[in-house]
């Protein structure tokens, strides 16, 4: 029996999985209960079980029956398995049992789908050299990826490439888009605190305006891509927060302004980060204030090794419930903590279409979310024929 027809066999028990996995989400590194389940499975079928990297990460290592040449190869498959920090829009049964969490990027589906090609490579084996699972907490914001690796992942765990997949809302369930070089954006965060002088609202030539100031910061900031960056590269300044005042008539002594920035190559994201802070400590001073900046790099840029996503597609192209491989197109300007691994390993990140007619089509990070489980068998037939076929 092939991996595929194994999985296609198991599609009701992965299913099972994944829904109870979106019923008890849980959010960055809380992923206790999610992780405990993954580890006793992984333990059951008899796959040797590493937990506590990142905190709540589990590495499950499975070594193949054949000792043939490439025997000491490894290739490491990633999958993410925290939810978010909001409220869930859906009614069906399996909705969320937590208030306030949410599965709403399929993380669920991911974990579900790993678990899937974990069982199936234990029973097989039938291949050489050893595949590291990495089950990883904290994708969403919190750098779960690197928390893992500064426990040193790789190093207890050496991986000759690394591999991760995404559902995609946007995309038909069938269709995979493998995008060599750059997949996805660099995500910064900034926090902008602008001092002035506080003033009642009938004088206020008596204070220094933060509001004012803080309206001409804005203005800047979002003519920065268009005037100071190339027309063809990518770069997105986005103010997400604005706070500043109690009363209606006093005139604030701060004003805060938060939010990201996006940039997909490190020149740029090097060039924005430099404008930012020149220009919104100018503008600052030239009304009187000043300005403290807090800018903190969050995630670099996903960037995807040409032959290991080249290998990766051929995979993708073989695996039966996939009917289109895409390989070129446009980087999201999403970010993905899953670009560190890529920084120190090399490896490709795919994204996996599961739009189909009225299922898989809201978009992640939406209370309407709800992972497609007609993916789970192609996803987890990918990863496993992905292990057979490198490591074959």
């Amino acid at each position: 029996m092939s991996p595929r027809d194994r999985l296609d066999q198991m599609h009701g028990e992965m299913t099972e999985w994944r829904r109870d996995f979106h019923a008890h989400p849980e959010i960055g590194f809380e992923e206790v209960r999610t992780s405990e389940i993954v580890a006793q499975k992984l333990s059951e079928w008899g796959i040797e079980v590493h937990r506590g990297l990142g905190g709540t990460g589990v590495v499950g290592v499975i070594r193949g029956k054949h000792g043939a040449q490439g025997s000491n190869r490894a290739i490491g498959l990633r999958a993410d398995m925290d939810a978010l920090p909001m409220e869930e829009g859906n009614s069906f049964a399996h909705r969320s049992q937590n208030p306030g969490r949410m599965h709403a990027c399929g993380h669920d589906g991911h974990t579900a789908m790993l678990l899937g090609a974990a069982k199936v490579l234990a029973e097989t084996r039938n291949f050489s050299g050893t595949v590291h699972l990495i089950f990883q907490p904290a994708e969403e914001g919190l750098a779960g990826a690197k928390a893992m690796l500064d426990d040193g992942l790789f190093e207890k765990f050496p991986c000759d490439a690394v591999y991760g997949i995404h559902n995609s809302p946007d995309m038909p369930l069938g269709q995979v888009k493998a995008l060599t070089g750059t997949a996805m954006a660099a995500i910064d965060y900034f926090s902008v605190v602008l001092r002035g002088k506080s003033a009642h609202g009938a004088h206020p030539q008596q204070g220094i305006d933060t509001v004012a100031i803080a309206a001409q910061v804005v203005n800047v900031l979002n003519a920065l891509p268009s005037r100071h960056v190339d027309a063809l590269e990518s770069a997105i300044v986005s103010i997400g927060q604005i706070h500043g005042g109690t009363s209606d008539i006093v005139i604030p002594e701060t004003v805060e302004l938060r939010g990201s920035v996006r940039t997909l190559k490190p020149e740029i994201r090097d060039l924005v980060e430099g404008l930012f802070k020149r220009a919104v400590e100018n503008t600052a001073a030239a009304q009187g204030g000043t300005a403290e900046i807090s800018y903190r790099r969050a995630y670099p840029a996903t960037i995807n090794a040409a032959h290991e996503t080249d290998r990766a597609s051929l995979c993708a192209t073989n695996t039966r419930g996939v009917n289109k491989v895409i390989r070129d197109g446009k980087p999201l300007l999403a970010g993905e903590d899953f670009a560190f691994m890529l920084e120190r390993a090399p490896g490709a990140y795919l994204f996996f279409g599961q739009r189909d007619g009225a299922k898989g089509g809201t978009p992640v990070h939406n209370p309407g979310y709800d992972f497609n489980d007609d993916l789970l068998p192609i996803g987890a037939s990918y990863l496993a024929g992905l292990v057979e076929q490198e490591l074959g």
